[in-house]
């Protein structure tokens, strides 16, 4: 079937609101859509993307390579989107699978402009946390932000995560040195809820 390769996972949830799927190669069109819309707004919160980060042709490696990471099970790029699977509402990314003694995973997402303050991420957590702790078997999941966006730091304390330390020049956002703010969420904290 036309964007679905073999042994890529077939992970899909359904809300009352949206669909929460793995990203595929079909969609490289809706992911440059979904960037060339909310590029400005973006900016702040991002690393400096190139122009191929806002056409579909500059999707369609970035989607094999990441159909890859999914067979691998080393990666989930969960896509939000809504009922019937027109448009992107955002993105939930698990990166850095490390599996063993560790167990954990990085979280990272962003939800469009016209989306935001409705509550669809939160809604996606609630889904995808519960997957990657229950069938992924993540112990730890991290997820860090700035200390300024104090919406991602109410939406990550509400599921859960936990604030574990703060780091001063940690990633570089829109071309400067961000310090970040470092949680974790893990099963024990996850079940206790």
């Amino acid at each position: 079937m036309f964007g679905y390769r073999g042994g890529i996972p077939k992970i899909r949830f359904e809300t009352q609101r949206m669909v929460i799927r793995l990203a595929y190669e079909r969609d490289a069109e809706r992911l440059a859509d979904y960037y060339t819309l909310n590029r400005r707004f973006l900016i702040p919160w991002e690393p400096v993307r190139d122009k191929t980060h806002y056409l579909p042709s500059g999707w369609e490696h970035r989607l094999q390579y990441m159909n890859e990471l999914h067979r691998q099970e080393s990666a989930f790029h969960f896509l939000l989107l809504t009922q019937k699977e027109d448009e992107i509402i955002g993105v939930a990314n698990y990166s850095n699978v490390m599996r063993g003694a560790f167990n954990a995973c990085f979280l990272g997402y962003s939800v469009g402009e016209k989306w935001q303050g409705q509550g669809y991420m939160s809604e996606a957590l609630t889904e995808t946390l519960r997957y990657m702790q229950r069938q992924q078997g993540m112990h730890r999941i991290m997820a860090n932000y700035m200390p300024h966006n104090l919406r991602s730091g109410n939406l990550l304390a509400k599921h859960g995560f936990e604030r574990e330390g703060y780091a001063k020049n940690y990633l570089q956002i829109n071309q400067e040195w961000r310090d970040h703010v470092l949680t974790a969420l893990t099963t024990r904290t996850y079940f206790k809820r």
